[in-house]
């Protein structure tokens, strides 16, 4: 008979420690006194505000992927985001397909082909939190659930970043309800590039295995507070009702699937 000694391993099923988990609160009061601060600055101030609010975003559920899901869930779906919404954004900025005609503006910082660097991190931001809904609310139809947060999420973002010259459309045809400044085809363009992203995501990432999931409280506060800045934002200090309520409404819609899984459970429809 052989003594061994035992070291256990480093694993995660009991979830991130307490230093982490303060560490993430923290990272995430950092993006959302960016946000709230965004309405209230302008010029070069608003560049800067823009930029450290995305890559304060990115930082947190890359930050939130590896202290959850570990080293190899982070990697890969880090790698695999930055290079999936890269590329998808250079075709769609040469060509105008799938999103339709557009220009970034040049001062959202370093661009690769054309492309804010900056851009590619907003997937990520946003992609995160999106991919755990959408397997934690219909795992079957992950792809589907998920590339439609994409889109609700992109009915907010694209008409606060025209108003602020960031980037810059050609409208041709019909446009998106209450944004005559952006094509409808950006909307489809949206569905489907992000059902791309999450159909390769949910195939290529680590399923999770654990009786108790990952907590996500991190991501499922920052899909909360998506949908309640950006209301409040276009209602009280942008003067966008419009955009507010159509693309509050489909955030919501969206969202309610989900809030209704990880409050009362999944019923047997969406198992």
């Amino acid at each position: 008979m052989s003594i061994r000694q035992y070291r256990p391993r480093n694993n995660r099923r009991r979830g991130i420690s307490a230093n982490q988990s303060f560490g993430l609160i923290l990272l995430f009061a950092l993006t959302v006194s960016f946000q709230i601060t965004y309405p209230l600055v302008s010029g070069n101030t608003l560049r800067y505000v823009t930029i450290f609010f995305v890559i304060s975003g990115a930082l947190l559920m890359l930050a939130h992927s590896f202290l959850s899901y570990g080293f190899k869930y982070f990697a890969i779906f880090g790698s695999t985001t930055f290079i999936f919404s890269l590329l998808v954004e250079i075709l769609g900025s040469k060509t105008g397909w799938p999103f339709g005609t557009y220009a970034y503006d040049d001062s959202l910082g370093f661009k690769i082909a054309g492309v804010p660097i900056i851009v590619p991190l907003a997937w990520i931001m946003m992609a995160h939190p999106v991919l755990i809904a959408a397997r934690k609310t219909i795992p079957s139809w992950a792809f589907l659930y998920g590339g439609a947060g994409l889109m609700v999420w992109d009915l907010f973002l694209d008409p606060q970043m025209v108003a602020v010259g960031k980037w810059e459309w050609d409208v041709v045809g019909p446009h998106v309800p209450f944004q005559p400044e952006i094509p409808l085809s950006n909307t489809a363009g949206w569905l489907f590039a992000g059902m791309g992203l999450m159909a390769l995501l949910n195939l290529i990432l680590p399923k999770e295995r654990r009786k108790i999931g990952v907590n996500s409280t991190i991501p499922d506060l920052f899909l909360a507070w998506t949908l309640f800045s950006y209301v409040v934002g276009n209602l009280f200090f942008f003067d966008r009702p419009g955009v507010a309520i159509f693309a509050g409404l489909a955030f919501a819609i969206w969202i309610a699937p989900y809030l209704f899984v990880i409050s009362f459970g999944k019923p047997d429809l969406l198992k």
